[in-house]
């Protein structure tokens, strides 16, 4: 197929790398260019504008930072919806609140293209290997239009409902995960006195009731962390867990949900930014609290 791809991060870069290796011709638009450089590298191709981008493909996927930039890349001069849409398919992976991406849906139907939201579970390296998990918005047409993408993306792909169902389902998802990088720094504060090797420390953890599935998986990252080693390029960072926090904290507000747990981890985060550590990777946010 002729993808587009709008929002050009971390993700945006797996995903087009991925469909690139797969044989579809990709074009890519990002704010800042030179982070399309391994993408372009690896056979893309870049559009000037996101109008021609929407003019040039047949399915554009976006993954953006939030509902501000969704607005702009979509509505903003010379953005999407000023391209040819009409009989289009748009695939919104961002993580935002429900409203923004039926907001979204109402824009696109008026110019008769379709829409699906999806955004996805996992980091770079699932999404390289086509092993995310997708949780999809969407009208039962416009997702089996899109299924034929989204299951080489996707190990699992789930339709949780009409638009907004997959931002809804993603935010409950990514809490208790944001929550838990937290809570397991506390928890191996509480190990300080204890002389264990940072490797036997977490494989107890991992396998025992007290650690996450993602523990299985980025354990060893954890480990190194704690021994003060490189833990490779970030896949999570915590300005990026901030920014979900507060999307789902604004989320609960408007159903008149409190979440005290998520509010007392944005707190720690922010003090953590607030010294620096931004850039963390979610692997390494449990060495940063147990010191």
């Amino acid at each position: 197929m002729n993808i587009g791809i709008a929002g050009i991060g971390r993700m945006g870069s797996a995903i087009a790398i991925r469909l690139v290796g797969l044989g579809h011709a990709v074009t890519l638009w990002n704010r800042t260019p030179e982070k399309m450089a391994a993408a372009l590298a690896a056979g893309a191709s870049a559009a000037a504008t996101l109008a021609e981008l929407a003019t040039r493909c047949e399915l554009i996927i976006t993954i953006l930072t939030d509902a501000a930039a969704i607005e702009s890349v979509y509505s903003g001069d010379d953005g999407l919806l000023a391209g040819e849409v009409a009989g289009k398919l748009f695939i919104d992976m961002s993580t935002v609140r429900p409203q923004t991406v039926r907001a979204l849906a109402v824009k696109l139907a008026q110019r008769q293209a379709e829409f699906v939201e999806c955004p996805v579970g996992g980091t770079i390296g699932p999404a390289r290997e086509g092993k995310l998990f997708g949780l999809a918005g969407a009208e039962i047409a416009a997702l089996e239009r899109a299924k034929p993408v989204l299951l080489q993306l996707c190990r699992r792909l789930e339709h949780v409902g009409p638009v907004g169902s997959g931002a809804s389902m993603k935010l409950a998802i990514n809490l208790p995960l944001i929550v838990f990088w937290q809570a397991l720094g506390e928890a191996i504060a509480l190990t300080r006195p204890l002389a264990i090797d940072p490797v036997r420390l977490i494989d107890i953890f991992a396998d025992t009731s007290g650690a996450a599935t993602v523990l299985k998986n980025r354990g060893a990252s954890v480990a190194k962390a704690l021994a003060g080693e490189s833990t490779g390029p970030v896949a999570f960072d915590l300005d990026s867990m901030r920014k979900d926090l507060r999307t789902m904290l604004e989320e609960a507000n408007g159903l008149g949900v409190e979440l005290r747990t998520a509010a007392g981890v944005l707190a720690c985060f922010d003090a953590a930014v607030a010294a620096g550590q931004g850039g963390l990777d979610g692997v390494e946010i449990p060495a940063w609290v147990s010191r």
